[in-house]
């Protein structure tokens, strides 16, 4: 299967780091103009540079946002003009118990995980229906159905996102865009080796090896027994972007190495 995005503009929210900027880098190579984001200008620059310097025929571009406010995703709506892919990558995630999680946490979870795809997918929908393709992708989590119990505000937003998901693909239904989620779990990420840099510096640990003590210890299910590069992940989320996605809509694809135990 070869995925060909020439002449389409993605936009990944979030894309500096991670899984999504390993996703910005595979869709560039599959041809598409891809806009990445960060909170700062710094951040937009450094991975802008990583870019050209990996891919130098492709073609990037940067604007900076926080979409943790109404403010800016306007901004990053107004930056980006016309878009045809939309990747809501944008998120965060750390353990709190229920009873120290204040309102301000909850709503700052909620304005992040799924106001910003709410605002971007009402601004860029539109046009996607003039021409009558588009793909959104909400990159949720398994704990969106795995409902973890020392993060329930984060595993909440992650399951409104499915709704969000599925509810789009019932509005917009028939007009040739396609809105699925996409469901990691674990996954060494940026953000998962900040996590645990300290124990890989004392114990001398591999991150894949102290990944799969983690998944031992937190996440016995999985059928995989180590965690997902981020590699693993994006290549899901390129797909569903994908032309060969066409018949794919609506739908909660999980790259979590089987940790949510059930057969559908």
């Amino acid at each position: 299967m070869l995925i060909t995005l020439e002449g389409k503009t993605a936009l990944v929210t979030a894309s500096t780091g991670g899984i999504g900027f390993t996703t910005a880098k595979i869709l560039g190579e599959s041809g598409a103009t891809v806009i990445i984001n960060g909170r700062s200008q710094e951040s937009v620059n450094r991975a802008l540079d990583k870019l050209h310097s990996e891919l130098p025929n492709a073609t990037f571009q940067g604007i900076p946002a926080d979409l943790s406010r109404s403010e800016g995703c306007q901004a990053l709506i107004d930056g980006a003009g016309e878009i045809d892919i939309l990747v809501n990558n944008a998120g965060i995630y750390g353990a709190l118990d229920f009873y120290d999680t204040s309102d301000e946490i909850w709503n700052q979870y909620w304005e992040t995980n799924v106001m910003s795809g709410v605002r971007l997918s009402r601004a860029f929908i539109p046009k996607m229906q003039e021409k009558g393709w588009g793909r959104v992708v909400f990159i949720s989590s398994e704990s969106s159905r795995n409902i973890p119990a020392d993060m329930i505000h984060y595993g909440v937003s992650k399951t409104a996102q499915l709704s969000l998901s599925r509810g789009l693909a019932k509005r917009f239904a028939g007009t040739g865009i396609t809105f699925n989620c996409v469901l990691p779990g674990p996954t060494i990420s940026d953000g998962f080796a900040a996590m645990f840099e300290q124990q890989a510096a004392q114990t001398g640990q591999s991150m894949e090896d102290i990944a799969k003590d983690f998944i031992a210890e937190n996440r016995p299910s999985s059928v995989l027994k180590r965690a997902a590069s981020v590699e693993e992940v994006a290549n899901m989320i390129v797909y569903v972007c994908s032309e060969q996605a066409s018949a794919t809509s609506g739908a909660a694809l999980r790259v979590d190495g089987g940790v949510v135990d059930d057969i559908v």
